[in-house]
Formats: C-alpha cells, structure tokens, sequence
C-alpha cells in the first residue's frame, strides 16, 4: 500500500508535461495534485488510526486498497483539472488507511529486535513504487497517454487487494502471532530488556493503569503527544518527508533544469541514486537493530539522526554543482542517508508506545508529518517560479540558466530543515528515548 501512495505521487511529477498541455496548467497546480491528496489522507488518518486499534486491520487495508484501486482508475478518466483534483481527494482518503495499519501490524508480527529491518523491507517498497510511479508512468505518458498510466496503477493496487484478501491474516493484539526470524525469543523485547536491565526510570505520570482501547480519540492524541521522544520523531519526520516529497515530485525538472540530460541520461541517474536510497534503507533499520542488541539503547534515534544529518550535508554539495559526475556520487550518499534515516526512526516509534495505541499514535504522526509533506511540492512549485523558474516543466524551457539556477536553489532551500531534523533527533530524540522505551514498559507493551 506504502508502494502505491509512492508511485501514486511519482507518477504525477513523471506526467506532469503531459498534464499540462491537457490542462493549460503549471508548477504550482501540477504540484498541488499531490498536496490535496496528502492533506486529505492526513486528516482522514485520524480515523482510521481509531478503526486500527479496534477492527481486523488485514480487512481494513484490504477495502482500502481495493477503494484506491477505483479512484486511480476514475482519475483516469476526467476531463478537467477541478474534477482531476476531487479524484485525489478520494485517493487521500482512502490511503489514509496505509500507515496506522502498517505500523500496528509490524509491532504484533514482528518483535522488536527486527522492526528496524523489517521497516528496511516495507520502506523499500515505498522507493520502489516511487520508481515505478516515476519511470513506468513517465514511459506510458510519453507512448501512449497519462490515462494510461493512472489507469496502469488502478489495475496494479487491484492485484495488490486481492493478495491481501487471499494471504493476509489478522495476527494477535498480544504478540502471539509474532513470525520469528533470525532473532532469538530472548531478544524479542529487546529494547525494553536494555531499559530495564540500565535501570531505567519510567515517567509514572504516563505509565497507563488500564487498557487504552476505548479511550476516546482526543484522548490519545493528547497521551501520544506527551510522549516527548514521539514528538520528537514527529518533528524530524515531517521534516524528512518535507525533502523527500519536493524530491520524489519533481525529479525530472531538477535535473533537466541544472544539468540539461536527456532521457537515457535521466533514467540512469534516477536509478542510480533510487539504488542509493535502497541500499540506505536496508543498512539503517539493520545498523539500529544490531546496535541495540550490543546494548546501546539509544542506538534507533542515534542512527536515524546521524543519517539524516549525513543526507542533508551530501545532498547540499551536490545541488552546488554543475557537473552531472561530480554531482552523482554526492547525491547517491545523500539518497542512502535519507532512506537510512527511517526504519530505525520508526522501530522507535512502536518501542516508545504501548500497542493498543500503535494505531492511533501512527495517525496523530502522520497527520501532523503530512502536513510538512503536503505542502512540499506546491512549495517547491512556488519558490522555483519567484526564484526565476519558469511555471512550466516543458523541455523547451527547461533548460534555461535562470530555471536551472532558481530550481537548485529551491531545493538546497528545503534540504536545510533535513539537516535541522537529524541534528534534533541526534540531540534531543537519543536523551527521551530511554525513559520513554521505560515508560511503554511499565504500561504493558
């Protein structure tokens, strides 16, 4: 599902030339494509993060994706930008589902001395939907037509709906479910084990007495938010997801713009740095995994923030630049410290939390990061046009100095809140976390 959100958002910057020449649109309307529908599934996730922690969670993201799978398909189909736009507000709502139910399945599916590697895995779906988003909707949109490509994504999130009716089941609220893998059972609390075992102090003015279950939704959200490490891991997600939106949205103008590549040369970049965020995935969520079973407890937020901190120097060097080689390996290291910076980020957000609110916390966090995420691209459309952009994407104007100039600007702009999060998360996030991983403890997690 995190695959199809990704690729849903790729593909809109990928046919974006296409889409407007269609609609006699630009930067700032092809870019709020994406903000409407992130907005929308922030405030929808609210409520399903509320029927996560209660109903079958395998049912739930099921319908869901079969929903999305009806709104791509529709939006298709419209004849205008304003009813193109309403198809996006139906594909945000039912999206919303994604990440409350994900995050909530992990923490009973897997113990926690492997959700840093298993979030490697599930995010490296996201990255490869955002590939398929970019390259497969690009290729269809410039052969065929940019309905395709949508109606391409429609019939992929079917396939993926009928999988998850016919392979997935509802696993126990009690961790009994839980599928061993490499780890040991006597690491299979491992982060709790490590605060206990240091001693540890939980905040006994936010250790739960009772079951949270039916606790009304305000009352979570203020109880998620009173833990400060999760605020913490909010913050400096918004922050990252802030980056990586402007970047997953409008690939191809930057590097149209700076470095006037042509298509084969456009492709292989892309691939080459989508590699690199890969291969950061993959070594996060495992570098904080492995890290913690050699008792350094605060090893998750370390990791996640010295990664982000690493991806927003790198990155800055290489949009400092004007030669493509130069400027490849940098954003390669960049990549790989932005995709290393989250699955250690979010197995820590379920070691903070106790499981009955896994849902409902995910929802409060990613509303509030959607917000930094949904305003990424129409901001990035905003400031490379008052910079001196053009207000098209259209290769004919592309590649003038003025555009190239405003477009690298724009994102060395938004990489500086990258660099702020990973400083936060390195300073504050690894001081909480302890007391907080002690705190879940002594609720019942």
């Amino acid at each position: 599902m995190l695959g199809l959100a990704s690729a849903d958002s790729a593909a809109v910057g990928a046919t974006a030339v296409q889409l407007e020449r269609a609609m006699h649109i630009g930067n700032v309307k092809v870019g709020l494509l994406v903000t409407v529908s992130t907005a929308v599934a922030a405030v929808a996730t609210l409520p399903a993060g509320v029927l996560t922690d209660r109903i079958n969670r395998a049912r739930l993201l099921t319908i869901a994706v079969l929903g999305w799978s009806v709104a791509m398909a529709v939006s298709g189909m419209v004849t205008s930008y304003e009813l193109l736009l309403a198809t996006r507000v139906a594909l945000g709502v039912l999206s919303a589902a994604a990440g409350p139910t994900v995050a909530s399945l992990i923490g009973d599916f897997f113990p926690s001395a492997e959700r840093g590697r298993v979030y490697g895995f599930v995010l490296s779906g996201e990255l490869v939907g955002a590939a398929v988003g970019l390259f497969a909707s690009a290729d269809l949109a410039a052969a065929l037509s940019w309905r395709v490509a949508f109606w391409s994504l429609g019939v992929a999130g079917a396939l993926v709906a009928w999988v998850l009716w016919r392979r997935l089941e509802e696993p126990a609220r009690d961790g009994s479910s839980r599928l061993q893998g490499h780890v040991d059972k006597k690491d299979e609390a491992v982060a709790a084990k490590e605060a206990v075992k240091e001693g540890v102090r939980p905040h006994e003015h936010l250790v739960l007495r009772e079951d949270p279950t039916p606790k009304p939704l305000w009352w979570a959200v203020r109880y998620v938010l009173s833990i400060r490490t999760n605020v913490v891991l909010i913050l400096t997600s918004a922050l990252g997801y802030y980056f990586f939106s402007a970047i997953r949205t409008f690939p191809v103008v930057f590097l149209k713009s700076r470095f006037g590549l042509g298509t084969l040369a456009l492709d292989a970049v892309l691939v080459i740095v989508g590699l690199g965020a890969l291969a950061g995935v993959q070594v996060g969520g495992r570098l904080g995994d492995g890290l913690l079973r050699r008792h350094h407890l605060a090893a998750r937020p370390a990791v996640s923030g010295a990664a982000l901190a690493f991806a927003a120097v790198f990155f800055g060097i290489g949009l400092l630049t004007h030669n493509v080689l130069v400027a490849v390996p940098f954003f390669i290291l960049g990549a790989a410290g932005l995709g290393a910076g989250n699955p250690p980020m979010d197995a820590a957000r379920l070691d903070v939390m106790p499981p009955r609110l896994w849902g409902r916390a995910e929802a409060v966090r990613t509303v509030l990061r959607s917000a930094g995420e949904a305003l990424a691209p129409v901001t990035f459309g905003y400031l490379s046009v008052q910079l001196g952009a053009t207000g098209s994407v259209d290769a004919q104007h592309a590649e003038s100095a003025s555009t190239s100039s405003a477009v690298a600007l724009t994102f060395l702009l938004m990489a500086a809140p990258l660099l702020i999060a990973g400083l936060v998360l390195l300073v504050v996030g690894s001081r909480t976390y302890p007391r907080d991983v002690a705190t879940a403890v002594a609720s019942g997690a």
